[in-house]
Formats: structure tokens, C-alpha cells, sequence
């Protein structure tokens, strides 16, 4: 956990009018999130999160249903369904999704619980994700289309196998 805070209070961090925190409708500010390019870490710091990512492993729950009655706010910011940070796969960037919050500060912390409350309109979204309400409408749209493209291959991969 020190390295994120570090990370955060980073002087290498870009303190560029670009992070500053724009406005929704009702005037309220909102801090936009980070990014640390993985190139901007020092070896140290890269050496210091492996070490730290083996001994969180072992600890974090693997399912569903070991993590739905853990504590909330969820500690284990390394689990790809926390809201806390992301992390880019292809670039090894860390996205800290909420720079001015810490973790046990969060309201909601898990995408999972979010998902599981049910219908929930853009704004309330985008305030969780800390994303604004046409970011998620685009995001929405993103995931309808591939959901609507796969289940298209998959009635022609089934009429394919009829025809043969």
C-alpha cells in the first residue's frame, strides 16, 4: 500500500491543468484519475510491487462467493473488479481511478457489488467510476455491440454445423 501512496504523491506525476478538476451538472468537482506510465517507475519500485504482489496473493479471495461477505470497503485493490486502480495489460500503465481518495475512504469499491444492485442510471455510474455520464454511455454502447457481434458469430457457427 505505501507504493500506491508514493506513486500518488509522486512529483513525477504530471501537475498539468489537464488534471485539474473539472465540473459535473451540479457543479460538484471531481478529480480526474491518474495515470503512471510504467516507464516513469524506477527499478525499485517495480522490484518493491512484485514483492508486494506475492504476498498479497495469498490472502485475496478467488471466487465470488468468498469476497461477497468480506469486508467492505474491500481492501484488495489488486483484484481486477476494484475500483481503486486499473492496470493496462498491454502498456503495464496504473490507472489510480480516485488520486485524491484513499481506499477505506471509498463508498464503493468492488464492480461486483455495484453490478449486483441492479439498474442504476449513468450519473450514478459515473460518479462510482469517476467517469462522466457519456463515458459510460460510450462504454455501454462499446459492450452492446460486441455482445451483439458474438452472439451473431455464434448463430452463424451454428447454422454452419447444420449445414454440415
Amino acid at each position: 500500500m505505501s507504493s500506491i501512496k508514493a506513486l500518488k504523491q509522486s512529483s513525477r506525476l504530471p501537475t498539468t491543468p489537464r488534471n485539474s478538476k473539472p465540473t459535473d451538472k451540479r457543479g460538484a468537482k471531481r478529480t480526474r484519475s491518474r495515470t503512471i506510465p510504467m516507464r516513469r517507475l524506477t527499478r525499485d519500485e517495480i522490484s518493491e510491487g512484485i514483492a508486494l504482489a506475492e504476498y498479497m496473493d495469498y490472502r485475496r479471495p478467488q471466487s465470488r462467493a468468498d469476497c461477497a461477505s468480506g469486508p467492505r470497503p474491500c481492501p484488495f485493490v489488486s483484484c481486477k473488479h476494484h475500483l481503486y486502480l486499473d492496470v493496462n495489460p498491454n502498456t503495464g500503465s496504473i490507472k489510480i481511478n480516485f488520486p485524491d481518495v484513499e481506499v477505506w475512504e471509498m463508498s464503493h469499491t468492488c464492480a461486483l457489488d455495484v453490478a449486483e444492485r441492479g439498474g442504476i442510471t449513468l450519473e450514478e455510474v459515473g460518479s462510482i467510476m469517476n467517469l462522466t455520464r457519456e463515458r459510460i454511455r460510450q462504454v455501454e454502447v462499446n459492450g452492446l455491440d460486441k455482445l451483439q457481434q458474438e452472439r451473431f458469430a455464434s448463430e452463424v457457427d451454428e447454422l454452419e454445423t447444420l449445414d454440415s
